[in-house]
């Protein structure tokens, strides 16, 4: 993983080959809290190494859980949903996907627990999950600013009898955390109703297969009321394995649209047309730019078909972090291209509305953001790009979209700044990327490396 305050991607001009995608960030923590859980041992093979899954299994350590290592595969032993500290502060990084499913489990279960994470992390809200599970008697307080974490946790007074109501239209999160926290005190049936439009309804389908996977069958009536039956408990399935990452597979599928020419293409691997995962859906938005994709049940092959891309007006509730690659593919299209009801952009590792048009106007387009959407015109040509230092706002897909400029028709380079930031899903992206690049050799910087004799100049050099 490049660990430099900045990157620069000298002008690429083509790519292929082959590319194996590391594990989902929204399967693997569900995994591995959902192992937690439950009672037994469970096997979790190909799991995301990143900064998101540490924090998640730093706190699940601090609760109790056996946690063994080896490889990509990680054994954990359940708690069958008793809890073996009842104290514990808990750092929770900037990962949404830990914090929110985590708080709703211990609200449920009780004890004396402090969340909290970097400073972004106490801008993200948090205020309609702690609405949610204060209905039922957990007992939750802000020790920062309300609705936002920190958090402390206490001891709940629990009464199941009503309906549990939740907004759905700020983060689907908050029903995750719900719906898996919730068998853990299911001796009656337990409601959830959803209030509003539930947005990013795939997410919740991810949630619903994998408590399938651990014994609990929920039911719902379409997307507004979701039932956990009485008597559900948590059983670990032995062995689980986790999808390749479908939103990182989006910078990947973009590069073969973009970037190969005459009998080249991308093929990506762990991932393909049987995953669970919403974010799959980003193949028909890049087929509808252009895009020519073939996939299998693990596998997609893509590659160039029109060119330059087409521009879409697009709904992209149903694929809110995928989108973004769209946002920076709309810069190759033959018109403007219009990204709608994405307005969870807001609320995420940044605001992701305000940084992408930011930051795309630094390279010379012409952007337009509104509460939900954004606009794009794109350049067609070459003498209107820019070359342009891009902040990452330390958000990983922010870093990876923007390195698909690097394909620029005016061979400009870009600079990435905090490259490091990728670590939160995809430690080696930009090794992945620069394997699958091609550029002149002119573009290629050279390092000269001085010294006297046995100073190592040969082994750094190597």
């Amino acid at each position: 993983m490049f660990a430099t305050p900045f990157l620069d991607l000298p002008p690429l001009d083509s790519a292929s080959g082959t590319v194996v995608l590391p594990g989902s960030k929204s399967i693997s923590n569900r995994v591995l809290l959902l192992a937690a859980l439950s009672g037994g041992t469970t096997r979790v093979h190909d799991l995301l190494d990143s900064d998101d899954t540490k924090v998640m299994l730093a706190a699940l350590d601090k609760l109790g859980c056996g946690i063994r290592h080896t490889g990509n595969t990680v054994e954990i032993d359940g708690l069958a949903g008793q809890l073996k500290t009842s104290q514990a502060d808990l750092f929770m990084g900037n990962a949404g996907t830990a914090i929110r499913p985590l708080t709703a489990a211990l609200a449920v279960l009780g004890g004396d627990f402090s969340l909290h994470g970097v400073p972004r992390m106490h801008e993200r809200p948090i205020g309609d999950l702690v609405d949610a599970l204060r209905q039922l008697g957990c007992r939750i307080d802000y020790t920062g600013q309300d609705g936002y974490p920190p958090l402390h946790i206490g001891q709940p007074t629990l009464t199941l009898g009503a309906p549990i109501r939740v907004r759905g239209d700020v983060s689907s999160q908050f029903l995750t955390a719900l719906l898996m926290a919730l068998p853990l005190v299911s001796q009656q049936d337990v409601v959830i109703d959803v209030v509003g439009e539930l947005i990013s309804k795939p997410y919740i389908e991810i949630t619903l297969n994998l408590l399938a996977r651990f014994g609990i069958s929920v039911q719902r009536e379409g997307w507004a009321r979701f039932t956990i039956p009485a008597g559900s408990r948590y059983q670990s399935p032995g062995d689980i394995h986790v999808e390749a990452d479908a939103s990182s597979a989006s910078y990947f599928i973009a590069l073969g649209a973009i970037g190969t020419c005459t009998g080249g293409q991308i093929r990506i691997e762990g991932v393909g047309a049987a995953s669970i995962q919403g974010d799959i859906r980003f193949v028909e938005a890049a087929e509808q730019m252009g895009a020519q994709v073939v996939s299998g049940p693990n596998w997609l092959e893509v590659r160039r078909g029109n060119w330059p891309l087409k521009a879409i007006d697009l709904d992209c509730n149903h694929i809110p972090d995928a989108a973004m690659t769209l946002a920076v593919m709309a810069l190759y299209a033959d018109g403007t291209t219009t990204l709608r009801n994405i307005a969870s952009w807001r609320v995420k590792e940044t605001d992701r509305i305000a940084a992408m048009a930011t930051e795309l106007r630094k390279l010379g387009a012409t952007v337009e953001e509104g509460a939900d959407f954004i606009r794009i015109q794109p350049l067609p040509n070459a003498q209107e790009w820019r070359a342009a230092t891009i902040h990452t706002y330390d958000d990983h897909r922010m870093a990876m979209c923007f390195s698909l400029a690097a394909f620029n028709p005016a061979s400009l380079p870009v600079r990435i700044e905090d490259p490091k930031c990728v670590a939160k899903t995809f430690p080696d992206y930009f090794e992945a990327l620069l394997a699958l690049s091609q550029t002149a050799t002119a573009h290629i910087p050279v390092l000269c490396i001085d010294g006297p004799t046995a100073s190592g100049k040969g082994t750094v050099a190597a």
